[in-house]
């Protein structure tokens, strides 16, 4: 049996937990919009054509600032086609998933949807087909507040108050070449700069993200991250990273260790990040928004490919709805764990993405909505996550993995917050067998109980789907106990454990 002995001390902090973190990711993308969380007739539809089923489902999946309107999709779209009256909006091409974006949600409605749910708007500007103009010109729609041909055409379009827009991600992954715009990394740090200098002269208390490579196998990682960065180091703000991890040929030990790739991914980002800030001599600090990360098996949609013909652009087809399990979640659950152990760097993050596409929650038109597995670690940990993370020291044995080599077989991460509740992350990746695992409180006030809950199964492939949308839950572990400042639990093998310590 594999026994993790852990430490934790209220003085070894990595940094304050930032509500950004638990932030998500919506896209104009397959059914994301349209048939997901827009659906006008369906049983659970305001009269806005929003499902509140699946409002709902969002507000208890905890997401904080909604990263919008992409993803590969921004690098097409013209922002104007998504405000003004509905019936008079131009239908597009969208050349990043090859279908019809009819534009029946567009700026205005997504707001309206953030109200309902209660999260924060992040807005990506299109840096791909357009630039500096096209991007004041939406700041100076969403953020003044009026007496400009702009800001007024948005009050005529039915919203007196400016958005307010803070986040603001300046395009996105410019270093692919599949990106509609694509650019080497001279020319993008060029124009993220300018984008950046002039949107600040409309409003001085954006944050920005500028676009880090599209993944860590990028032929130009590294020297794009330092080259972007030399450019724009003194206009923005973050950095952004993004990752997705899949089983690749039964291989569940490398994958259960994914979030093993995300600290290196981290790790490496902020040194690059920290030699620019060397170099220049700058007492500023960028940070890191990983703002999309999940679990995507993309093999399957690259099979799909080039398959379309010129006649064939549908209307939210259905595309990369990866049904997910148990091992799914306990990898999500994984991630989680690294983005809490890099709190200090990693003050914003998106889940990618959230209603049918590589999503947490699934829809049937005209039918129900429900919580896939990896709905579960990312919801426990918003709702308990929060105040400061600490650092977590820990001795335990190692698990063999094809891809990452030997990698810790339990993985940890824990907040303490205002109250002095301790709270522990934990992932156990022995495939195999349980773990022990026994954490040293000594440093804390007296603790008088424990409760934890997780994901495990006894077929780590079982999901939840339409025909039995409740077959994973998360189950309390019971053999959590407290004796003195000791706590100890088992954890199963493959499993996501939330522990709370009060």
């Amino acid at each position: 049996m594999t026994r993790a002995d852990l430490t934790l001390h209220p003085s070894f902090a990595v940094g304050p937990v930032d509500r950004r973190l638990f932030g998500g990711f919506v896209e104009h993308l397959g059914r994301h919009i349209y048939d997901g969380i827009h659906e006008p007739g369906h049983p659970t539809a305001g009269p806005d054509g929003f499902r509140r089923d699946v409002v709902e489902l969002v507000k208890e999946l905890g997401v904080t600032t909604i990263r919008y309107p992409g993803g590969n999709f921004v690098s097409g779209h013209r922002w104007e086609d998504g405000v003004g009256p509905v019936g008079q909006r131009p239908r597009r091409l969208d050349l990043a998933w090859h279908s019809t974006e009819t534009n029946l949600v567009g700026l205005h409605e997504f707001q309206q949807w953030l109200d309902l749910v209660g999260s924060e708007l992040m807005l990506a500007v299109n840096l791909g087909t357009r630039g500096l103009q096209e991007a004041v010109d939406l700041i100076e729609y969403t953020n003044v507040p009026s007496g400009t041909t702009r800001s007024d055409q948005r009050r005529a379009n039915g919203r007196e108050a400016p958005f307010g827009v803070t986040m603001w991600c300046l395009g996105n992954e410019m270093d692919g070449p599949w990106q509609v715009g694509h650019r080497s990394a001279e020319e993008y740090g060029r124009l993220a700069s300018r984008v950046a200098k002039a949107m600040r002269l409309v409003d001085t208390g954006v944050r920005l993200v500028v676009c880090g490579s599209s993944n860590r196998d990028m032929p130009t990682f590294g020297t794009w991250e330092r080259t972007v960065l030399e450019h724009t180091y003194d206009d923005v703000d973050y950095i952004s990273c993004h990752a997705y991890y899949q089983e690749h040929d039964g291989d569940l030990a490398s994958f259960l260790a994914s979030g093993a790739d995300m600290d290196a991914f981290i790790r490496a980002v902020v040194a690059t990040a920290d030699h620019v800030q060397a170099v220049r001599r700058s007492a500023k600090r960028i940070d890191i928004s990983f703002d999309e990360w999940n679990v995507w098996y993309y093999t399957r949609w690259n099979a799909q490919e080039g398959t379309f013909a010129i006649d064939d652009w549908p209307v939210a087809p259905r595309l990369l709805e990866d049904v997910y399990t148990v091992a799914d979640a306990v990898t999500v659950g994984g991630l989680l764990i690294t983005l809490l152990n890099h709190a200090d760097r990693v003050t914003s993050a998106s889940l990618a993405q959230l209603v049918n596409v590589i999503a947490p929650i699934m829809t049937e038109p005209g039918g129900p909505a429900w919580r896939q597995t990896t709905f579960f670690p990312f919801s426990l940990t918003s709702k308990a996550a929060g105040g400061t993370a600490l650092a977590v020291g820990i001795d335990t044995g190692t698990v063999a993995t094809a891809r990452y080599g030997e990698v810790p077989a339990v993985a940890a991460a824990a907040t303490v917050d205002d109250h002095g509740t301790v709270r522990l992350f934990l992932q156990n990746r022995d495939t195999t067998g349980p773990a022990t695992v026994t954490v040293d409180l000594t440093s804390f006030p007296a603790r008088s109980s424990v409760a934890a809950t997780g994901i495990w199964d006894d077929d780590p492939y079982a999901a939840n789907t339409l025909a039995e949308p409740e077959r994973v839950a998360p189950r309390a572990n019971d053999t959590a106990a407290i004796s003195g400042n000791v706590v100890t639990i088992t954890l199963p093998p493959v499993s996501w454990t939330a522990l709370t310590v009060a």
